[in-house]
């Protein structure tokens, strides 16, 4: 069977939904500056990150925001390539650019575009990675069930390697 790719949002949340992922549009506020802090970024968003803590039980929130002049930039999406789960959901807010979030699940690879809007739920123990391309250029909103926020456990599978990078 063909790779199927789907621009609905609507049929991306059901699909997403079949394989227990969860999967929302929600509306972004105006443009962020470009010296935005994560404090900025985080009271920006202040309702919408209220909200979910409440029905999550997240007790932890950061903002991660990576530009093409970002030190760490290459350190970072290899680090993220690498196919990896973690003992926690993994709960994304994109509110600017984009980057590729891939779902191994069971025998099936999902490439999941994500772009400004798109929040994400992977439940814990899913196996995935994410590229934020070479001239990374994204804002997202990450939240944790654990002080400690991102922490993962790495398969050591190389499958992320068969796989269509962002770029």
């Amino acid at each position: 069977m063909p790779p199927q790719q789907l621009d609905d949002p609507s049929l991306i949340a059901a699909e997403l939904a079949a394989r227990g992922i969860g999967f929302e549009r929600w509306p972004t506020r105006a443009a962020l500056p470009p010296d935005a802090t994560a404090e900025t970024i985080l009271a920006a968003y202040a309702a919408e990150i209220q909200q979910v803590q409440r029905s999550g039980g997240y007790l932890t929130v950061d903002a991660i925001r990576l530009t093409p002049s970002h030190p760490e930039r290459q350190s970072l999406r290899q680090k993220f390539l690498a196919e990896h789960t973690h003992s926690e959901d993994e709960v994304r807010f994109f509110v600017e650019g984009r980057g590729l979030f891939c779902l191994h699940i069971g025998e099936e690879v999902l490439q999941l575009l994500c772009e400004q809007n798109d929040f994400l739920r992977v439940p814990a123990g899913t196996r995935h990675w994410f590229d934020m391309g070479s001239s990374p250029r994204f804002t997202a909103i990450r939240f944790f069930n654990n002080p400690e926020g991102w922490v993962a456990q790495f398969s050591g599978d190389p499958i992320a390697e068969r796989f269509p990078l962002l770029d």
